[in-house]
């Protein structure tokens, strides 16, 4: 007499194991093995660039910089000796360095201040404020331009109509572009000029503000200066230090407006050699091109450095409104 078998037909499928079973998880991860793949076809062509348009440079470029390479020859390896002379024996390399970081210090907080000087006048305007918006964003397209760069430097240089308007109303400095004391003041101001991206960027945190906070406290007394210390800064706090990071990245990295303005090399007497200027003339002019790239890993060290340290210390001075407990 044969026996019929007491098994389901489903036990004999390793993945349907009693739950918590190992067969049934790794039937769900391959079930979700199943459902990724084609989000990985859509990303490989960015990761595709980035491994060979980002990462793989990289890698070279940290490479070349403990190697002697002129752009013609095969690279020497020599070690730390590029890093050695960088900053032991190479006076313009510590000049470039104080030049930009001048031009950082002084820039950046300018640029915010008329930003969001700017963004709270827009905030309060009724018509026109779009094409306002537009008008002062424009110079934040058109700056960054070599033709752009060019025009500011005529208007610096000597019979410039700067020059000559200040001489007007008594104060006579002659050409920006030629003093030591000024050229870099002229790459300040035009970078200034172009304070319409942070300006929309403050002016859409300032409409997040609620009108409510500056209603009561108006009941209160508070004047538009208190209401503006203790309701708009505190409020604005995570958008200025948003601000304040892509400012500071972006300028260490200044090049163009220093190029033009100094005609490439630097003057006068290494007054706008930034950091930057001074990578590109080691690199492509005098054909160090081991050294340039042991100037560009020291600059992307510093930047993360000085990221690092506004990350750091924007925990005791940007709050967030949404966060349980407050600051």
């Amino acid at each position: 007499m044969s026996t019929v078998s007491t098994r389901s037909p489903a036990s004999t499928d390793p993945d349907s194991a009693p739950e918590g079973g190992a067969p049934q998880r790794t039937g769900r991860r391959r079930t979700v093995r199943d459902k990724q793949w084609p989000a990985y076809v859509f990303l490989s062509p960015w990761m595709i660039g980035a491994g060979v348009l980002t990462l793989a440079p990289m890698a070279v470029s940290l490479y070349l910089s403990f190697t002697d390479y002129n752009l013609f020859d095969p690279p020497e390896w020599v070690g730390l000796r590029n890093y050695t002379e960088m900053f032991t024996e190479d006076p313009r390399y510590w000049r470039s360095v104080g030049t930009t970081l001048l031009y950082v210090v002084v820039a950046v907080p300018l640029k915010l201040a008329f930003a969001l000087g700017v963004a709270m006048l827009l905030k309060n305007l009724g018509r026109g404020r779009s094409f306002y918006r537009s008008a002062f964003y424009a110079p934040s397209l058109l700056g960054a331009s070599m033709s752009i760069a060019l025009v500011w430097k005529a208007l610096f240089n000597d019979g410039g109509s700067v020059p000559e308007a200040l001489g007007w109303i008594g104060i006579d400095t002659g050409g920006w572009v030629g003093n030591t004391d000024l050229a870099v003041f002229a790459v300040v101001l035009l970078t200034v000029w172009q304070f319409g991206a942070p300006m929309v960027i403050f002016l859409a945190g300032l409409q997040q503000i609620s009108p409510d906070l500056y209603e009561a406290a108006a009941l209160d007394g508070a004047g538009r200066w208190r209401q503006f210390v203790s309701i708009t800064v505190p409020m604005l706090s995570p958008v200025v230090f948003f601000n304040l990071v892509l400012e500071t990245i972006q300028s260490f990295q200044v090049f163009t407006p220093a190029f033009a303005i100094s005609g490439g090399d630097g003057g006068p007497a290494d007054s706008t050699n930034f950091y930057t200027l001074y990578l590109y003339e080691r690199g492509f002019t005098a054909s160090h091109m081991g050294y340039a790239s042991a100037m560009a890993w020291m600059l992307l060290i510093a930047i993360a450095v000085i990221t690092a340290i506004l990350f750091r210390t924007s925990r005791s001075w940007v709050f967030y409104a949404d966060e349980e407990g407050g600051r």
